[in-house]
Order: C-alpha cells, then structure tokens, then sequence
C-alpha cells in the first residue's frame, strides 16, 4: 500500500482526489492544511506521493512555494509531487521546479492523468 500526503485541498475536493486515487490505486491518505504541517509531515512521513493543491484551502498560499522547498531540502527533494490544477501554465510551472506534471480535479477519468499517477503509484 501507497502512502499519499494531500496538502491545501479542502474536504470535498480532498474526498474526490481520495476517491479517484483510491479507485485506481492501493494507497492510503494523510492530510496537510498549511505549508508548515505539509512540509514537517513530508520530512517525516515516508510518503510514497504528495498532491498539493495550486492555491491552499486554509490561507490561500501557493502550492508552488511547497515543492520549491521541499526540491530544495536534501530529505524531501526526492519524493515525488503533483500540483494539483486545471491549468496548463501552473503544471509546467511546477515542473520547472522539479515536480511531476500533474493533474486537475476536472481530470479524474482522463487516461492520461490516470497514467502519469500510475508512474508514481504502480
């Protein structure tokens, strides 16, 4: 079983990303709500996976300032991460800084976020 970190997303968006992880993978979930919590879980969480939402629920700041610190810290830079959002720019923005191009909450059923998940998941 997969361990996946869900960081900024909040409760019904967390429940579609546990539901659609879930029906396609073996894991299971922890939760984050601030970049603080988000990067102590990371550093101490042997995640398999994090998704992190573009603009998190609790105060709004950017997901992308999370994978910068967490590519910047030798115990986090490895562990694999998705932004989580529809637009093109953020993805490629987030890959810029080291993350995995991810996916968004209007792509649950598209083959293709399935497979780019699937390199991380199995």
């Amino acid at each position: 079983m997969k361990k996946v970190l869900d960081v900024g997303n909040c409760d019904p968006d967390h429940a579609g990303i546990e539901a659609f992880l879930s029906k396609h993978f073996d894991v299971t979930f922890d939760r984050a709500k601030l970049p603080a919590d988000a990067m102590d879980k990371i550093r101490e969480g042997d995640f398999d996976h994090v998704v992190i939402n573009r603009k998190l629920d609790e105060d709004y700041s950017d997901g992308l300032e999370i994978i910068k610190l967490m590519k910047a810290e030798t115990a986090t830079a490895e562990v694999p991460v998705m932004l989580i959002t529809n637009h093109a720019e953020h993805q490629e923005a987030a890959v810029a800084e080291g993350a995995l191009y991810g996916f968004g909450k209007l792509e649950y059923e598209m083959p293709e976020a399935i497979e780019r998940v699937r390199e991380v998941l199995g």
